[in-house]
């Protein structure tokens, strides 16, 4: 087990991690840090254990938020999987619906261009 020493509020704290997560650790700790540092810039000294609880409720808020985001983008993108798969959208529904019109309307200006050149020339009348 490795060990290194972090700072935070100016304290050195010794912890233990796995082996080749010492690095991960001491960003963790540096970026912790920075909520303390922030908190006691807004505050004051108001006690230690005070500024560590509103540090952590703040990481936990930033946390919550992005599991909330994180599960929309994964609802987002099991949709767009399951409409890839065979379920039609609606926006591919609207494009059959786009070409159906589009081809009736070629179809009877065909009609319409076969007519027209079938009709003799009119004469002209000077």
């Amino acid at each position: 087990m490795a060990q290194v020493t972090v700072s935070i509020d100016g304290k050195a704290y010794r912890m233990a991690c796995e082996e080749g997560q010492e690095q991960h650790l001491i960003d963790l700790a540096s970026r912790f840090d920075r909520y303390v540092g922030h908190l006691k810039g807004q505050f004051g000294e108001i006690g230690d254990l005070r500024i560590t609880v509103m540090a952590g409720i703040m990481v936990m808020d930033e946390m919550t938020e992005l599991s909330r985001q994180v599960a929309a983008l994964t609802a987002e993108v099991e949709a767009l999987r399951n409409n890839r798969d065979g379920t039609a959208s609606a926006r591919d529904e609207r494009d059959q619906q786009l070409t159906a019109v589009v081809e009736e309307m070629t179809s009877r200006i065909n009609a319409l261009a076969v007519k027209l050149s079938s009709r003799p020339a009119a004469t002209q009348v000077n």
